[in-house]
């Protein structure tokens, strides 16, 4: 199954936010808990951890990046081989976020 990581709305109020690092790259396999993606507001930094196991198959956002609430920033997979041409019809990955 192909999933999509968006930008969380993680702190009320705000509608946009920064990339700071990636905890890997196309190809990496991330299991429950694993730290994904940090992110950024104008005040707080946000871990995003995965609630599920996948594989991160492609990124959209460079740390340096600002982005909306609700946007993509990847595309997961449940195997590696998995087609995303039709990335259209992800689902939500799970996740899991912390303000720090």
């Amino acid at each position: 199954m192909i999933y999509q990581l968006s930008v969380p709305a993680a702190v009320p109020g705000v509608s946009e936010i920064r990339i700071l690092e990636w905890q890997g790259q196309p190809g990496a396999v991330f299991a429950p808990g694993d730290l994904i993606v940090e992110l950024e507001t104008h005040k707080a930094v946000i871990e995003i951890r995965a609630g599920q196991a996948g594989v991160l198959r492609q990124i959209s956002a460079a740390p340096g990046d600002w982005r909306n609430v609700g946007v993509s920033l990847a595309v997961f997979s449940d195997q590696a081989d998995e087609d995303i041409l039709s990335v259209a019809a992800a689902t939500d990955l799970v996740v899991a976020f912390e303000v720090v």
